[in-house]
């Protein structure tokens, strides 16, 4: 993809063009048939002149509309997790292990929300003090625990 190009024209249009010409009626429905792709993939998928940083803006745009964004932020937290982790929770905590938790959650606060940081920051701390268990890898949003965690109520 080249950054430079993503920017050019009206890109807003041009990603829901390709969301709509591959049968989904917003890019929300397009995120949630692939909840564990990664920002960078899915904005691979409508294309190489579209940025994740873009799709997370109409994302975000749709979930507010919606009143939906703690759902897109539990999406996120999928997405970050199954690209750290793709075997799901790591079994043993070593000091590895621990960075690259750490990391996964950090690149999840980063793409919060101001609306919803605080709760991220508490759920983080949750799975820090008691983490799931070994192999836990939510398929989607709607995952038992990531409700328990972050429970639909808007802020």
């Amino acid at each position: 993809m080249s950054e430079n190009r993503s920017w050019q024209g009206h890109w807003t249009a041009r990603m829901y063009e390709r969301v709509r010409a591959r049968g989904f009626g917003s890019l929300t429905a397009f995120a949630d048939a692939h909840p564990t792709l990664p920002l960078v993939e899915l904005a691979d998928e409508l294309g190489d002149d579209l940025n994740a940083v873009q799709v997370f803006k109409g994302l975000v745009d749709e979930a507010e509309r919606s009143h939906q964004v703690t759902r897109l932020v539990r999406s996120q937290f999928v997405r970050e997790l199954h690209e750290s982790f793709p075997d799901g929770w790591p079994s043993v905590m070593d000091d590895e292990a621990r960075l690259e938790v750490a990391m996964a959650l950090g690149s999840w606060f980063g793409f919060t929300p101001a609306t919803h940081q605080a709760r991220v920051n508490r759920a983080s701390d949750a799975l820090l003090a008691t983490p799931p268990r070994p192999g836990w890898r939510p398929l989607g949003p709607d995952d038992a625990l990531l409700l328990t965690l972050l429970p639909d109520e808007e802020v």
